[in-house]
């Protein structure tokens, strides 16, 4: 296959450098080229309905700086929060403005070619771990490989539906895209992506919307679940044993890991296990304590969690940002700031107009969309996660709605 270096093409490696660089793990870096691809993307119009869902995070944002005025927070974190809090607004922003009539002849095709390269750079990664530097374990390949990556789910979900998004593909490159997204998507050995993949699918399949049908299937699912985790329990695997059983052990976790009220801090494996919930606890005591619980602590505050904890490859005793993005919007805005972020969630879930077919199916991946961000927040920052790159994904989609709008 022939790569031809047109005006498009060149186009869509532009987007798709915007969608890989935060994988690379330096938001520095990530965060000034996304200003740089906004400002060189720029509209003039921007539909309604993406405006509505973009002031949900500028109104969070806003609100996480006044309130940082009647605080003595560090400059350093002060300035470090902002970069943080604009990211949704920058990547929905960026995404909107890439989508181009005269330059994306194809959307679907265009969003699907960028998850394709940052899987083939993924497989990459993880054969130089596991090939070459002998990573057998699941702890290894991921810190070879990369611990999720929700971009390439969704393109995932968008080749499986191929046809609901016309998209034309060869029998022999579908199979080669399959291969690919589906391998990398796998290595990647990520719960929150296994489960993403899940609430996708359901969603493309009209089983999130409620009917005699869709009760019964997510019934079974959700007995079928019940015994698997049942069954796993039961096995008890290793949390130090083969990649099998570490595996098994993590999803042994689940609903645990972030969501225990006591945990012993003297007992490592307790502590480790259930960090997550320990954040929040110590997050929910702070606020409290402080009696900012009602408009937060504003940017540059910060969470004291008592002891020094190995996070990267540091140990902090106060983090600004945790991995639960309801617990760090609560910090930086209250609990006014949690019911616009929970805001923003919903929106997913309100009845969206359509205008064709492929416009329905966008409808249906938003229904998914919005359930998944339930529980990615929780676990893994939703749209404020410092690696993500689906908000580029999303705030394109709005832009493709809003031209059949107008198109109709």
């Amino acid at each position: 296959m022939r790569l031809i270096l047109n005006k498009e093409n060149c186009y869509n490696l532009f987007f798709t450098f915007c969608v890989i660089i935060p994988f690379f793990n330096n938001y520095e870096i990530s965060f000034l080229f996304w200003i740089f691809a906004t400002l060189l993307t720029l509209k003039k119009n921007y539909s309604i309905l993406f405006l509505r869902h973009l002031s949900f995070f500028i109104l969070i944002f806003l609100l996480s700086i006044i309130v940082s005025f009647f605080f003595k927070n560090k400059l350093y974190f002060i300035i470090r929060d902002i970069t943080y809090l604009l990211k949704p607004i920058l990547g929905l922003l960026l995404g909107y403005q890439f989508y181009r009539d005269k330059l994306v002849k194809n959307p679907f095709s265009f969003l699907l070619n960028a998850g394709i390269i940052m899987a083939a750079v993924h497989l990459l990664m993880v054969g130089y771990g596991v090939f070459l530097q002998g990573a057998t374990s699941v702890a290894k390949i991921r810190e070879y490989g990369g611990y999720f990556n929700d971009y390439e789910v969704y393109t995932l979900i968008i080749l499986i539906f191929h046809r609901n998004f016309e998209i034309e593909l060869s029998k022999r490159r579908l199979y080669i895209y399959l291969s690919i997204l589906a391998l990398s998507g796998f290595f990647y050995l990520a719960r929150t992506n296994f489960i993403q993949f899940f609430i996708l699918f359901f969603a493309m399949k009209g089983w999130l919307i409620i009917s005699k049908k869709s009760l019964t299937i997510l019934a079974s699912l959700t007995l079928f679940s019940i015994i698997s985790y049942a069954a796993i329990y039961q096995y008890n695997p290793k949390r130090n044993g083969d990649s099998i059983n570490e595996f098994l052990y993590k999803v042994k976790l689940i609903p645990l890991e972030a969501f225990a009220t006591k945990i012993n801090r003297s007992d490592w494996k307790d502590f480790n296990d259930h960090y997550r919930s320990y954040e929040n606890i110590r997050t929910i005591e702070q606020l409290t304590h402080n009696k900012t619980i009602f408009f937060g602590e504003g940017v540059g505050s910060q969470v004291n969690l008592k002891q020094k904890v190995l996070l990267g490859d540091m140990y902090l005793k106060r983090i600004s940002i945790l991995h639960n993005g309801y617990m760090t919007v609560l910090l930086k805005s209250g609990l006014i700031g949690l019911i616009i972020l929970i805001g923003s969630i919903s929106f997913f879930f309100k009845k969206f107009s359509f205008y064709n077919e492929v416009d329905k199916n966008i409808n249906l991946l938003f229904l998914g969309t919005g359930v998944f961000l339930l529980i990615s927040y929780w676990v893994f920052m939703g749209f404020y996660n410092l690696l993500d790159s689906k908000t580029l994904l999303i705030g394109f989609l709005f832009a493709y709605k809003s031209k059949l709008k107008t198109a109709n």
